[in-house]
């Protein structure tokens, strides 16, 4: 959280941004950080994804646990049964972003009640 001391200087600005642009890059889009939270709740199958996530296409949910493989925030598991059973699980390293993602639904939480307090305030609404 940020607060309201002392304004850090043009250098360490910098390295703030890069560090928001690096993270913004891995987590871009608005599934990442919602497949990342579903598996931090518990593993699951493909389809259990879909259905948990409500909107998302099946190409769009596979690309995204490809890209959140490759950035080490999942790990899908392959179980040789017939039909072949896979798993995707997140990883220690996906619950790094806890107190990021308790951070953002805070935010998210204050920003919803501020926009019904403006739509009251607006006559008509």
């Amino acid at each position: 959280m940020i607060t309201n001391d002392v304004l850090p200087n043009v250098e360490e600005c910098a390295d703030s941004l890069k560090n928001v642009l690096d993270a913004l890059y891995v987590l871009n889009g608005k599934w990442k950080l919602p497949l990342i939270l579903s598996l931090v709740q518990s593993s699951k199958r493909f389809n259990e994804i879909q259905h948990e996530i409500a909107g998302i296409s099946s190409k769009i949910l596979a690309k995204e646990l490809k890209d959140l493989e490759l950035n080490d925030f999942i790990t899908r598991n392959v179980y040789p049964t017939t039909p072949v059973t896979i798993i995707y699980k997140a990883t220690d390293y996906s619950r790094t972003l806890k107190n990021v993602l308790g951070e953002l639904s805070a935010w998210g939480g204050q920003h919803r009640e501020k926009v019904k307090q403006s739509m009251r305030r607006q006559p008509g609404v």
